[in-house]
């Protein structure tokens, strides 16, 4: 399965949530930058609102594509101890790369929200969008995350990911959407004709755009 560009793969996932429209306190939550495309496909077919949230995947030294783990807005923090040590990945390094990405987290949220304070999710029916899962660690953070703030429930919306992650991502949250999940998986890129990276200014422009759209 392709995917011309996230667009089209947000469209073809809120078909599959089509049911969810007019749901009481529905919210859909983009994971920046790309998943706030395709989140902002799934609010809009399903007139909810849109809105972020953010976390950074820690990768490796050497090879910064691979995530060795992830830290959310929340602080919450996820390390793959076991692929951090097979991999000779020093403790002082997972601590400095997590404090750097804390820090980024906190630039992107004064970008994309300014002064406005994060959504209440407690009770609240969650769409968690992506654009793609690859390891699964930036995903089960944000996920770990939401859980603590108590939603009422939590679905999970991506166009791709490896059959192996999506199915461990399966057992965290009370729903899982996956459009195609192919057990030998190289990058989520390659599933999409059009992979540019998404800017701040985009997801600036998405939030502000629902906004106005009055959902």
């Amino acid at each position: 399965m392709l995917f011309q560009d996230r667009r089209e793969a947000g469209k073809a996932l809120a078909q599959e949530l089509a049911s969810l429209k007019g749901k009481p306190g529905l919210l859909v939550l983009g994971i920046p930058r790309g998943g706030v495309v395709v989140g902002h496909e799934i609010a809009r077919a399903l007139d909810a609102p849109l809105d972020v949230y953010i976390t950074r995947k820690i990768g490796a030294p050497h090879n910064p594509e691979l995530a060795i783990g992830a830290v959310a807005s929340d602080g919450t923090l996820l390390i793959d101890h076991q692929l951090a040590k097979r991999l000779g990945v020093p403790q002082d390094y997972l601590d400095q790369e997590a404090e750097r990405q804390k820090k980024e987290i906190e630039r992107r949220l004064a970008e994309y929200r300014g002064d406005q304070p994060p959504p209440e999710l407690k009770d609240k029916v969650i769409v968690l969008a992506d654009d793609g899962v690859a390891t699964g660690a930036t995903t089960m953070a944000t996920i770990r995350a939401i859980r603590a703030q108590e939603p009422a429930e939590l679905i999970l919306a991506v166009p791709v990911g490896p059959r192996d992650s999506i199915e461990t991502l399966r057992q965290e949250v009370d729903r899982l959407i996956c459009l195609h999940a192919p057990e030998i998986f190289w990058a989520v890129g390659a599933f999409y004709n059009v992979f540019d990276q998404t800017t701040d200014a985009e997801v600036k422009s998405l939030l502000q755009k629902n906004q106005q759209e009055g959902a």
